[in-house]
């Protein structure tokens, strides 16, 4: 105990002597979204200002605010070149102007990537208070922070007195860290997506999906949460996701998931990361009912699949007649990322009983634009192929496309999309020869 808080002690530094010790020219891995730690991104900022460092490389998935306001900012953007691993309100628009990079790559495999494919020099990960052990949590991002941790040559902890402590695969000791920031800052909160009409009919078609017992994935948006509002009358459910969200919290304190009928971590819900209010926050800490563990075991397909009648739920932008899915590019443009739709899709359908559900309002721009579409537009990307698509849902219903002909897939697309769209996309199956 006393040499776990002595070893604390010796290593808090303020935060720009901490990023003093990043060496010119290195590779930066920083948490994910909420993990992001903004004091050491706020400092690592004020020192490529300062001309202290000529340049940097910097990563991770989904940046939020604290990259924008720091090491986004124009000022900087000569010594900081951004890679992104999964694009963002933040940097998207960075990456369309050629102004960072995107790498792709499955979720559950980045922590794989950082371990065996990338040099990693520095690892800057956001932990919770240390207790009398020495231990610090990953809190709200533990997806690839532990192999951040492993694989780099300096690691810099910003430990704030507001990230929640997690159970489970969650835990750095200080022995492992080089130098420790304390701050106390509230965490970047998201706010609920506003609630769309088509909402209601979606959350029921997929709620009559999920029988009683199942564990389930939900993404984050309009949809998940729809379908959280419809799992009232259901018993037994269990969490095993991603992404850990408010409408979660919701169902567990209605008692709706116990996580009793799980396979594996019976009673416990199980995320890699979590966003969302300071409600949720404040119910993660130090809860014995969740776990938190490294998104190679979360999102691995093997680990999905374990569960019997596994159910996830994920959007997508575009579906073509065939039943390719583009979640992750409008055209040329790269809009978000891979992430974990593909993890789960293929571990849902590998689980006994299991479903993969992608779900997507049937048009765009206040009913302008079908999603439902013949052919993808030009530079999309295929984030779930038409192999491994099984049921696809909106507004206007569901369909399995598992075991489909072409034709099949077409007519049943072109049901799922909104009426005024469905005489053209009939005309335009045909022209393609699928009908």
């Amino acid at each position: 105990m006393a040499l776990g808080i002595e070893t604390y002690r010796a290593k808090v530094l303020t935060a720009d002597e901490a990023v003093a010790m990043i060496p010119d020219g290195a590779f930066v891995v920083q948490g994910n979204a909420v993990g992001e730690p903004p004091a050491l991104l706020e400092a690592t900022a004020r020192r490529a200002r300062s001309g202290g460092i000529q340049r940097l490389t910097m990563t991770s998935l989904l940046p939020l605010g604290a990259s924008a306001r720091t090491i986004f900012s124009a000022d900087v953007r000569n010594v900081i070149q951004w890679r992104s691993i999964f694009a963002s309100g933040a940097d998207r628009k960075l990456i369309e102007a050629g102004e960072a990079v995107y790498a792709p790559a499955y979720f559950h495999q980045v922590p794989r990537i950082y371990r065996e494919f990338l040099k990693i020099d520095v690892a800057l990960i956001h932990v919770s208070r240390v207790d009398k052990h020495g231990y610090m949590s990953l809190g709200v991002g533990v997806d690839t922070s532990r192999a951040a941790i492993d694989s780099a040559d300096l690691v810099l902890a910003e430990a704030n007195q507001q990230m929640p402590r997690v159970h489970g695969d969650s835990w750095v000791h200080v022995s492992e860290v080089d130098a420790i920031v304390e701050t106390n800052s509230p965490l970047t909160e998201l706010p609920l997506p506003p609630v769309r009409p088509e909402d209601a009919a979606m959350g029921r078609i997929i709620a009559e999906m999920i029988p009683d017992g199942a564990t389930i994935q939900l993404g984050i948006g309009g949809v998940p949460g729809a379908v959280a509002r419809s799992l009232t009358n259901h018993k037994h459910l269990g969490i095993h996701t991603e992404m850990f969200v408010d409408a979660m919290v919701d169902l567990m304190e209605a008692g709706i998931v116990d996580g009793s009928r799980k396979a594996i971590h019976t009673g416990k819900a199980v995320y890699a990361f979590a966003a969302g209010s300071k409600r949720m926050y404040e119910f993660l800490d130090d809860n014995p009912a969740i776990e938190g563990h490294p998104v190679s075991y979360t999102n691995a397909p093997a680990t999905i699949a374990r569960h019997e009648n596994f159910v996830s739920v994920n959007s997508t932008i575009e579906v073509d007649l065939t039943g390719q899915c583009c979640s992750e590019s409008i055209g040329e443009v790269q809009w978000s990322g891979t992430g974990g739709q593909h993890d789960f899709a293929r571990g849902a359908f590998d689980s006994p009983g299991g479903k993969s559900i992608i779900a997507f309002y049937s048009t765009a721009k206040d009913g302008e634009v079908s999603r439902v579409v013949p052919v993808l537009k030009p530079g999309a990307v295929v984030t779930t192929p038409r192999t491994e698509v099984h049921w696809v849902v909106s507004e206007h219903g569901g369909a399995c496309l598992k075991g489909k002909s072409t034709a099949e897939r077409a007519r049943a697309l072109i049901d799922l999309a909104h009426p005024k769209f469905r005489d053209q996309l009939t005309r335009d199956a045909k022209r393609l020869k699928y009908l």
